[in-house]
């Protein structure tokens, strides 16, 4: 992702990165070359000041998957962490939107972690929260998921804001029907925890998500819950 700036294909209401179109000023995309060299630097220092990695994690400001070298960077930070932390993860968070491409689900399917967001049920409702960038269909990004076979972890931002409720019926039930379709290896459910850019927004606490999704817990489904 840029190293000044932000780029992705939403525009989610409670980024802690902010909107969009306030990290515009540095939309430089670093290639395959620029990431390894610049990892394996980081890595070599911190392995030889004894410092332990636990996990080497794609997240931050924007879609990794939008990078056009993807794939490649993938493999180059695998073979990068056996080389110098054979322990430690390599974790992936993405809104799922570049599933449809197989090089990228391909790549992720490589990573101990893909950890794949989706936040609601429907078109409509992740509009409301998301605001994809381009064409988004839930439909198409839970057959995408599928391809998994379970073997990755879901992620759902839990919030109330205007116009939307993770709690409410229409929000929370065909929420869980995905879930249950879906049955990945864990849930990852979490609320807000940093400023948001929008207004209006409220958290949920722990208590409240482990009641919602207590139905879920009860049917043998692995959930974490962060708030």
């Amino acid at each position: 992702m840029p190293s000044r700036g932000k780029l992705c294909n939403f525009d989610c209401i409670y980024c802690e990165c902010g909107w969009n179109a306030d990290g515009r000023a540095d939309r430089h995309l670093p290639s395959a070359a620029d990431v390894r060299s610049a990892l394996e630097a980081k890595l070599r220092e911190c392995s030889e000041a004894g410092v332990g990695i636990d996990s080497i994690t794609f997240s931050g400001d924007g879609e990794p998957t939008l990078n056009p070298e993807f794939p490649r960077i993938v493999r180059d930070t695998l073979a990068l962490r056996d080389r110098f932390f054979p322990d430690a993860a390599v974790s992936v968070l993405s809104n799922a939107t570049m599933l449809d491409r197989d090089d990228v689900f391909e790549a992720l399917c490589l990573v101990d972690n893909p950890i794949l967001k989706l936040d609601a049920p429907t078109d409509e409702l992740v509009a409301k929260i998301n605001q994809p960038q381009g064409a988004y269909h839930v439909a198409d990004v839970v057959r995408g998921m599928e391809r998994f076979k379970g073997g990755f972890v879901l992620q759902t931002m839990f919030l109330r804001a205007p116009g939307f409720d993770s709690s409410s019926p229409e929000v929370l039930l065909p929420w869980m029907d995905i879930v249950r379709r879906l049955r990945p290896r864990e849930v990852m459910v979490y609320t807000l925890d940093r400023p948001a850019p929008a207004e209006g927004l409220g958290k949920f606490t722990a208590p409240e998500m482990q009641a919602l999704v207590q139905p879920l817990i009860d049917e043998g489904i692995k959930i974490q819950i962060k708030a």
